[in-house]
Formats: C-alpha cells, sequence, structure tokens
C-alpha cells in the first residue's frame, strides 16, 4: 500500500500548481533575477573598445575563454560586468570544502560547528571570492592594456574601474544567488550557470545549421547528433538518479514496558557522487596551456620553445590527444573529489553511535571498509559514465565539426540543475498540500466540537 506522502505525490496536478501561491511568488522572484543577469551580460565595463575585442575573442574563442564565455552566456566576449560570473565563487567555495576536510581549525567548524560553524564558513567563502575576483579582474585589466587598439585610455584610472566593476559584478551575482536559493527555487548560483549555458543554445542551433548549410556536415550527420543529444540526456538522467541503497538496521531497545527501534532504513550511495566538478576541472587544466599560448603568440619565442606551439595544438578540441588526456583527467578528479565529499570512517563512525549496523558487517573498520569497497566500485561506473559524456561531444567535434557548445560539461550542468529545480518544485507543492490537509482536519476538529 502506498504512503501517505506517495499518494500525495500521485495526486499533484496542475490544479494543485494553480493553488500553490507561495510558489508563484518563488518562481516568478527567480525568473526576475535572472532576466537582471542577463541584462548585465550585455552591459560592457567602462573603457573599452568593444568592437575591437570582440575580433580579438576570436583568436582565442576556442582556448579557456570559449568555455568561461559559455559558463557567463556570451559576457566574456562583450567583456560585459559580469564577465567574471561566479568563477571566484565557485573557486573560493571548493578551496574552503577541500581546507574543510585537511585544516583542523575548519575541520572541526564544519564537524562540530553546527550552524554558527557553517556562517563562519560561508563567511570565509565570501572574503575569499573577494580575493580572488580582485586578482582575476586585475589581471584581465593587464591583459587589455598590453593589447594595442582594446582600450582607449589606458592607465591606472583603467585598471581601477575594470577590478571595481568585475570585483562588484561578481559580488552582486553572489548575493542573487543566495537570494534564489533563500526566496526562489532552486540553487541560486546552480541557475545562474543554466542560465547562461542555455542562454547560449540558440547560437549553438545556428552554429551546427550553418555547418550543415555549408556542406561540412551532412544533414543525416546533423539529425543523428539530435538523437544522440537526446539519448545522452536520457543517459544522464537514469544515472544521476541511480544510487546504490545499503540497508541499515538499528536494534531494538527496551524502555520500561514499551519496545523502541528495530527499524531499518536505507544508506544511499550515488553512482555519480562527484558531479559535475571532474570535467570542469579537468578542461581547465587542458585548454589552460593553449590559452597561453594564444597570449604569447605575437612574441619572438627562443629556440628551445619552438617545439611548443606544436605541442600546444594537440590539446585543443577534437585531437586525438586532447581527449586522451581529458578522459584520463575526468577519472582522476572522480575519485579525488568523491574521496573529499564522502569519509567512509566518519559515515561508519556516525553509524556505530546511533547504534546503526549494516546486516553482516561488524560495526567500527569493517563497516568503514565495506562502504570503501562499495563507493570505489560505483566511481568505476560513474567516472566511466561522465568520461563517456564528456568525449562522446569530442568526437563529433572531431569527426563531424559540430559546434564546441554541444559540450559535455555543459549537457551535465543543464540536465543536472533542471533535475533539482523540478525537484525542489514537487517539494513545494507536496508541501503545499500538506498544510491544505493540516488546515481541513483543524476544520473539521474545531467542528466536531
Amino acid at each position: 500500500m502506498a504512503s501517505a506522502a506517495e499518494q500525495l505525490a500521485a495526486n499533484m496536478n496542475f490544479g494543485a500548481f494553480q493553488k500553490a501561491t507561495e510558489l508563484h511568488k518563488r518562481i516568478l522572484f527567480t525568473l526576475m533575477v535572472l532576466v537582471v543577469y542577463r541584462l548585465g551580460t550585455y552591459l560592457p565595463i567602462p573603457g573599452i573598445d568593444a568592437a575591437a575585442f570582440a575580433a580579438a575573442f576570436q583568436g582565442q574563442s576556442q582556448g579557456i575563454l570559449g568555455m568561461f564565455n559559455l559558463f557567463s552566456g556570451g559576457a566574456v566576449e562583450r567583456m560585459a560586468v559580469f564577465a567574471l560570473n561566479v568563477g571566484p565563487y565557485i573557486s573560493a567555495s571548493i578551496i574552503v570544502q577541500l581546507l574543510g576536510a585537511v585544516y583542523p581549525p575548519w575541520e572541526k567548524l564544519r564537524k562540530e560547528g553546527g550552524e554558527a560553524g557553517r556562517k563562519t564558513l560561508n563567511q570565509y567563502t565570501r572574503y575569499l571570492t573577494v580575493v580572488l575576483a580582485i586578482v582575476q579582474a586585475a589581471a584581465i585589466a593587464a591583459s587589455l592594456q598590453a593589447s594595442p587598439g582594446l582600450v582607449v585610455n589606458p592607465g591606472p584610472f583603467f585598471s581601477l574601474s575594470t577590478i571595481v566593476t568585475l570585483t562588484g559584478g561578481t559580488m552582486l551575482l553572489m548575493w542573487m544567488g543566495e537570494q534564489i536559493t533563500s526566496r526562489g527555487v532552486g540553487n541560486g548560483v546552480s541557475l545562474i550557470i543554466f542560465a547562461g549555458i542555455v542562454a547560449g543554445l540558440p547560437t549553438g542551433v545556428m552554429q551546427l545549421l550553418t555547418v550543415m548549410r555549408t556542406g561540412q556536415m551532412s544533414s543525416f550527420g546533423g539529425v543523428m547528433i539530435l538523437v544522440l543529444a537526446i539519448a545522452v540526456i536520457f543517459a544522464i538522467v537514469f544515472m544521476e538518479r541511480s544510487q546504490r541503497r545499503i540497508l541499515v538496521q538499528y536494534p531494538k531497545r527496551q524502555q520500561g514496558n514499551r519496545m523502541f527501534g528495530g527499524e531499518s532504513s536505507f544508506l544511499p550511495l550515488k553512482v555519480n557522487t562527484a558531479g559535475v566538478i571532474p570535467p570542469i576541472f579537468a578542461s581547465s587544466l587542458l585548454l589552460l596551456p593553449a590559452t597561453a599560448m594564444g597570449f604569447l603568440a605575437t612574441a619572438n619565442l627562443p629556440q628551445w620553445l619552438q617545439w611548443m606551439p606544436g605541442a600546444v595544438a594537440q590539446l585543443q578540441h577534437g585531437q586525438p590527444v586532447f581527449m586522451i588526456f581529458y578522459g584520463a583527467l575526468i577519472v582522476f578528479f572522480c575519485f579525488f573529489y568523491t574521496s573529499i565529499v564522502f569519509n567512509p570512517d566518519e559515515t561508519a563512525e556516525n553509524l556505530r553511535k546511533y547504534g546503526g549496523f549494516i546486516p553482516g558487517i561488524s560495526p567500527g573498520k569493517r563497516t568503514a571498509a565495506y562502504l570503501d569497497h562499495v563507493l570505489t566500485r560505483l566511481t568505476v561506473i560513474g567516472a566511466a559514465y561522465i568520461a563517456a559524456v564528456c568525449l562522446l561531444p569530442e568526437a563529433l567535434i572531431a569527426f563531424y565539426k559540430a559546434p564546441f557548445y554541444l559540450g559535455g560539461t555543459s549537457i551535465l550542468i543543464v540536465v543536472s540543475v533542471t533535475m533539482d529545480t523540478v525537484t525542489q518544485i514537487q517539494s513545494h507543492l507536496l508541501s503545499h498540500q500538506y498544510e491544505g490537509l493540516i488546515r481541513k482536519s483543524r476544520l473539521r476538529g474545531g467542528r466536531e466540537r
């Protein structure tokens, strides 16, 4: 027999959505913030020649700038106030999270600080975001002034205004993301990245149609890419929802004449614990040499560095060497990041404290070893799945000249954020139905009296 929650979930329909006025306000607020974000991607920073920069950007569009431009919704190619996007905030979050696992004072805050400790770490993340944004903005200002014709009036004032504008844009986006998380629907930072990627979808479709119209790709190839994209989306949904449920049993205990406990639950282990972090890290590392070489293209390299342009050329999208290193780095970061976010020893200790145990496995070290054994095999499957999703578009780029927009990382982000947002909307609808049932029961109780 279905539970009460399952029955409510089955009864959710458009009528239930119409009655959820609080959810309407949350969705409207989220959409308004995303519209403001999109407007900011079209406002260029002061003192820059937009036409000259757009022409110069074309030579760097296949490097790491191209990936940043994809995630920022085109703000980089327009050098807009949101050009840094939420990149510094994501980097700061990852650094704080990693230090929270290895730096004892922060580890204590994370484990024992509770809500106050979490707020303290969030504040450290904001401070580090400001520092990283200032450093990146200063590097951008220096690079712009080093290229002739891009800046109208080079000098200290331009550097200062660029640093203030780009840093302020990042901090505004961070605040907007937090507001979406608390007052809207979904994870705010993820939705901002999602909006940037989706905004480039028409451009990606036009690039694909242009390739087909010019004869570089057949119509059959274009249809196959569309079918393959749909199949990849279904595969991502299936794998992201897949998990291994480990049975956890709690012993019975007697208090007075009553018996408590004896319940069983499940410890869910996701197949893809690392999420989209591995392809993002791998792409950044591999595209960095190509971008650096692009900036040095006009310089006269010494004789002993003449080999670098040819070697770096092999690390471009669609090249076999790029795909080999890309796949290897994805697998490496899958295992590395999974080891950071899930600690088998800590999980086993928590189960032991609350009296839980896995049937057939002794509590303590045996449980930790079993969890590590299961998680390692799940990570092998997850790493193979992420590598396949990310390498498949690379093969399309190599053989069918598909546009760079069709990247595995962008597809992963779009699908994952969509699933998370839909889940939150369903949770709000379920909560609204529970509140309706509680009100009805109170009214009936009052009438009976």
